[in-house]
């Protein structure tokens, strides 16, 4: 056996391997993940530094740069001040604003 049909499974392995980790349209490769949760834990805490905003009532989550805001804030102003630090950011692509006026 030469030494390339020795080796054909294990480079057959290591391409399906890598593949299972790629990112497809509605699903994050590995890389992406942490990305987008590094991109959340400051949106996170920046919405926390905000005197102004509850911290506790507003979910954040992110998908591929996408912030999606959600919860409950006491006024309009309020739901524009999150959005505006979201969209300060680095790496956010873009802000949906799901939060309801209480």
């Amino acid at each position: 056996m030469n030494r390339m049909q020795r080796l054909s499974p294990i480079i057959l392995s290591l391409a399906l391997a890598l593949s299972a980790c790629a990112p497809t349209r509605t699903s994050e490769g590995t890389g992406e993940y942490v990305d987008d949760s590094l991109i959340t834990a400051k949106v996170k805490a920046s919405i926390f530094n905000e005197p102004a905003l509850k911290s506790t009532e507003i979910n954040v989550e992110t998908f591929k740069g996408d912030v999606q805001l959600s919860g409950f804030v006491s006024n309009e102003e309020s739901a524009s001040r999150a959005v505006a630090i979201a969209r300060g950011v680095k790496g956010v692509k873009s802000v949906r604003n799901d939060m309801r006026i209480k």
